[in-house]
C-alpha cells in the first residue's frame, strides 16, 4: 500500500483494535503496520490498543483499513485524556458473550463425557443424544477459535487457537463420518471401558466428548484471562475518581456549588479544610498547609498563601483558602497523568503467550505427522479408511484439553494463596515478568517509610523538664488541625501523657501558633518566631536544629513565659520491616534503588537505614516513568514498588508493577501486583509466589503437551480407541490440577 501524501515530521494515532485473541494477534497486526512507508507502531494486546506514530497528513483511515485487512476490527480512540474508560468486567459486550458461550457449553458437554467415560450410562441411541449435545458446543461455542484459525490460515501462521479448531473440528467431523457413514450410529454402540492398545476400525468410534471437553476447558482458561484483562483501563478511571466532584464557586460574590466539570479557568472558588482542591490554581486569600502525598509522595505538607500555585485532587488540610483557577480539564496535572499512564501501559512490552510459541511449533509438526501417516498406510495398499482414520485419530488426540487448565488452574490456585497472604496478583502475563525482574525501584514515602509525621525527638535546655515541655507543646498543637501539630499530640499523647486546655489560642500563618497552657504563654514553631520575641535557642539548641534539618527532619521550637525552652523534632520514619525486606529482595538476586522527590540528604539517610545502595532523588512526580524507561533503556528488567497517585505512572510503565495496599487507589489500579498488608516484606512474597506460579505453569503446559505427544505415535499405528484417547484427556487433566494444588502449600518468609 502507498502513503498517503505527508508533511514534514510526525503524529501519534491511538487506534481501539478489536477481535484480538491472543499476543499473537498483536504481533501480527503491529507487523502489518510496521509494512506501512513512515509508520511506526506498538499493539497491546492487554489495553486492546494501538499506538502509531505516522507523519503529518497521513490519512488514519489507512490505518484503519490496513488493520481490517488483517482480519481485525479498528477504530480511532478519543484522545486519552477525554475518552471513557474500558468498561468494567460485568457491562462488557465481549466478555458477556464470552461468559453466555462458555456457561452453555459447561451444561452441554458434563452429560457428553459422562455418557462417553461411563458404560452403564450408554443408553439405546446414547451417541446420537451426545451428537445433539456436543454439536452446539463444538460448532457455536468454539467459534471464537475456528474464526481465529481461520485468520491465522490466511496469514500462514498456526496459534493456540489453530491447535483446538483443528483438534476439535477432526474430532466432530470423523464422528459424524462413523455416526452416518459407519457402523458407530448403530442402535446399542458401546464405548467399553478398555484401555488397550488394539487396532480398531474408525468408523464405530465416536470422539465428541474430546471435542466438547477441549472446547470448555479453552473456553474457561479465556474468559478468566480476559475478565482480568478488562481491568487495564482501571488505573486511568481511578486517577480521574480522584478529583473533586463538586466546587464552591464565587460568581458575583456569591458562592455558588457546581459540578467541577463547569469551572472554567479564571473562576474563583472556595477550599475549606479537609476538602480536595477543585482544579490547579493560586491563592487569593487565606493561607494554610496543602497535603500532596497522594499527588507527589511528598510527606510533609507544604504552606501556602496567596500567591502560591496548589494542585487539584490535593486535600486543604489547613485553613480555609480562596483559589483561582488556572487549568481546567484536560490541563490539569492530573489529567496529564492520567495521559502518563494510559502512554505507559500501551507501550508496556507484550510478553508473548508460551502456549502460543509451542502452538507455532507443535502444529505444523502434527499436520506433517498426520500427512505422512496418511501416506505410510495408502502405499502399502490399506484400506483408504483405515488410512483416514489413523490420521485423524493422530489430530484428534494432538489436541491436548489439558492445554486450557494449565494457566487458569495454576492461577486460580497461585493467586488464591497470594491472596490468603495479602498478595494479589492481576493476570498470567504478570508472571512472566517476574522470573527476568533484576532490578527493584522503591519509592521512599509510604512504602520504605510510613509516610506520615511523627515525634522522633525532644531537646530541651539545661533545667527544663522534657515530659513538661511535651505535655505543653503537645496542648498547644492539639488545639491546630496543622499535620505536623497533629504529629506532636499524637506524640505526646502516646508517652501517656494528659493534654491541658489551651486558652487565647492562635495561629501565625506560615510559622507558628501561641496561647495560654496551665497559666504559661506558650509559643511553638520557626525558630525565628521565637527570636521576635526575644526568646533565641541556645548554641546547643541551634547546633542540634541544623543537624537535624540536615537529615531533612522538621524542627519546632518551643518557649514559655518569655524564655525558648527545647525543640520537638518530627519526621516521617522508616517502617519497622523496610530494612529487613530489603535484604530479602537482594538475596532473590535484586538490586534495590531508593527513587523519591525529596532532597538527597532524607533520601540518603533513608537508604542508609535501610540498605540501599543506590539513590535517584529530587525527581517530579511526572518524571519517574522516565527514570523508569531509563533503566530499561540500560537493559534492565525493572520492578517498581509504590503507593500514590504520583507513582501510577512508573507503575504502569516498570515491567512489573507491585503497589502498596495502603496506598491510593490510582497505584493499585495501574500495578501488575498489590500488596494489601502494606508491608514491603510482601514483595518477596509477592516474587517468590510469581516465580514459582509461573514454573507451575510451565510444568503444566509441559504435560499437557507431553500425554498427547506421548499417544499420537499410537494414533499413527492405527490402535487408538476411544477410551484411550479420552483417558489421556483425563489423565493430563488430573496431573495438571494436581499439579498446580501444590501451590497451596506455598509458605510466606515473614511468617
Amino acid at each position: 500500500m502507498s502513503a498517503a501524501p505527508f508533511l514534514e515530521g510526525s503524529a501519534v494515532v491511538e487506534l481501539e483494535i478489536g477481535g484480538m485473541t491472543c499476543a499473537s494477534c498483536a504481533m501480527r497486526i503491529e507487523k502489518k503496520l510496521n509494512r506501512l512507508d513512515g509508520v511506526t507502531a506498538t499493539v497491546n494486546y492487554a489495553t486492546e490498543k494501538a499506538k502509531v506514530t505516522v507523519p503529518h497528513g497521513y490519512d488514519p483511515a489507512l490505518l484503519v483499513a490496513e488493520v481490517e485487512k488483517t482480519g481485525y476490527a479498528a477504530a480511532m480512540s478519543a484522545p486519552p485524556a477525554t475518552s471513557t474508560p474500558v468498561s468494567g468486567g460485568d457491562t462488557d459486550p465481549e466478555l458477556i458473550a464470552l461468559r453466555q458461550r462458555l456457561v452453555g457449553a459447561v451444561v452441554l458437554t458434563i452429560p457428553v463425557i459422562a455418557m462417553a467415560m461411563i458404560p452403564v450410562l450408554q443408553f439405546t441411541n446414547w451417541q446420537w443424544a451426545s451428537l445433539a449435545l456436543a454439536s452446539p458446543v463444538i460448532v457455536w461455542a468454539a467459534w471464537p477459535f475456528h474464526r481465529a484459525a481461520w485468520a491465522n490460515l490466511k496469514h500462514g501462521t498456526a496459534t493456540m487457537d489453530t491447535l483446538i479448531s483443528l483438534g476439535t473440528s477432526s474430532a466432530y467431523l470423523w464422528s459424524v463420518y462413523a455416526l452416518f457413514f459407519g457402523t458407530a450410529g448403530t442402535p446399542g454402540m458401546r464405548h467399553p471401558f478398555e484401555l488397550t492398545l488394539a487396532p480398531s476400525h474408525g468408523a464405530a468410534n465416536i470422539y465428541l466428548e474430546v471435542g466438547a471437553g477441549v472446547t470448555t476447558f479453552i473456553l474457561a482458561g479465556r474468559y478468566f484471562e480476559k475478565r482480568s484483562k478488562r481491568q487495564a483501563g482501571a488505573a486511568l478511571r481511578a486517577l480521574l475518581d480522584m478529583g473533586a466532584k463538586q466546587v464552591s464557586v464565587l460568581r458575583g460574590g456569591v458562592e455558588t456549588q457546581l459540578p467541577v466539570e463547569d469551572l472554567q479557568a479564571g473562576d474563583e472558588f472556595i477550599v475549606r479544610p479537609g476538602e480536595k482542591i477543585a482544579t490547579d490554581g493560586l491563592v487569593i486569600a487565606g493561607t494554610s498547609a496543602v497535603d500532596v502525598w497522594m499527588l507527589t509522595g511528598e510527606s510533609v505538607p507544604v504552606e501556602v498563601a496567596p500567591g502560591d500555585p496548589v494542585t487539584g485532587a490535593t486535600v486543604n488540610a489547613g485553613g480555609r483558602l480562596t483559589v483561582r483557577a488556572t487549568r481546567v480539564g484536560t490541563e490539569t496535572q492530573l489529567a496529564h497523568m492520567g495521559r502518563l499512564v494510559e502512554e505507559a501501559q500501551t507501550g508496556k512490552a507484550e510478553v508473548q503467550r508460551l502456549a502460543d510459541r509451542v502452538s507455532s511449533v507443535f502444529v505444523p509438526v502434527v499436520l506433517a505427522v498426520a500427512i505422512v501417516t496418511l501416506v505410510a498406510w495408502l502405499i502399502p495398499g490399506h484400506p483408504a479408511a483405515s488410512a483416514f482414520t489413523a490420521a485423524v485419530a493422530v489430530l484428534v488426540i494432538a489436541c491436548p484439553c489439558a492445554l486450557g487448565l494449565a494457566t487458569p488452574t495454576a492461577l486460580l490456585v497461585g493467586t488464591g494463596r497470594g491472596a490468603q497472604l495479602g498478595v494479589l496478583i492481576k493476570g498470567p502475563e504478570v508472571l512472566e515478568s517476574t522470573r527476568r525482574v533484576d532490578t527493584v525501584v522503591l519509592d521512599k514515602t509510604g512504602t520504605v517509610t510510613a509516610g506520615r509525621m511523627t515525634l522522633t525527638e525532644v531537646a530541651v535546655e539545661p533545667g527544663t523538664d522534657p515530659g513538661k515541655l511535651l505535655r505543653l507543646v503537645g496542648a498547644l498543637e492539639d488545639a491546630s488541625e496543622h499535620p505536623i501539630a497533629r504529629a506532636i499530640a499524637e506524640g505526646a499523647a502516646r508517652d501517656g501523657l494528659s493534654l491541658p486546655a489551651v486558652t487565647e489560642f492562635a495561629n501565625v500563618p506560615g510559622r507558628g501558633v501561641h496561647g495560654v497552657v496551665e497559666g504559661h504563654a506558650v509559643l511553638a514553631g520557626r525558630d525565628s518566631l521565637l527570636a521576635e520575641r526575644n526568646q533565641r535557642l541556645s548554641v546547643d539548641l541551634a547546633v542540634a536544629k541544623t543537624r537535624a534539618e540536615q537529615e531533612g527532619k522538621t524542627v519546632i521550637a518551643v518557649g514559655w513565659d518569655g524564655q525558648a525552652r527545647g525543640l520537638v523534632v518530627v519526621t516521617d520514619t522508616v517502617k519497622p520491616t523496610s530494612a529487613d525486606a530489603v535484604a530479602r529482595l537482594k538475596r532473590l538476586g535484586l538490586t534495590p534503588v531508593l527513587l523519591t522527590g525529596d532532597n538527597d540528604d532524607v533520601a540518603r539517610r533513608i537508604a542508609h537505614e535501610v540498605g540501599i545502595d543506590q539513590v535517584i532523588a529530587e525527581v517530579l512526580p511526572q518524571e519517574k516513568a522516565d527514570v523508569i524507561a531509563g533503566l530499561q533503556a540500560q537493559g534492565k528488567v525493572v520492578a517498581m514498588i509504590g503507593d500514590g497517585v504520583n507513582d501510577a505512572p512508573a507503575l504502569a510503565r516498570a515491567d512489573l508493577g507491585l503497589a502498596l495496599g495502603t496506598g491510593t487507589d490510582a497505584a493499585i489500579e495501574a500495578a501488575d501486583i498489590t500488596l494489601v498488608r502494606g508491608d514491603l516484606r510482601s514483595a518477596v512474597d509477592a516474587i517468590r509466589l510469581s516465580r514459582r506460579t509461573l514454573g507451575t505453569i510451565k510444568s503444566n503446559l509441559f504435560w499437557a503437551f507431553a500425554y498427547n505427544v506421548a499417544a499420537i505415535p499410537v494414533a499413527a499405528l492405527g490402535l487408538l480407541n476411544p477410551m484411550l484417547a479420552g483417558a489421556a484427556m483425563a489423565l493430563s487433566s488430573v496431573f495438571v490440577v494436581g499439579n498446580s494444588l501444590r501451590l497451596r502449600t506455598f509458605t510466606s518468609t515473614t511468617t
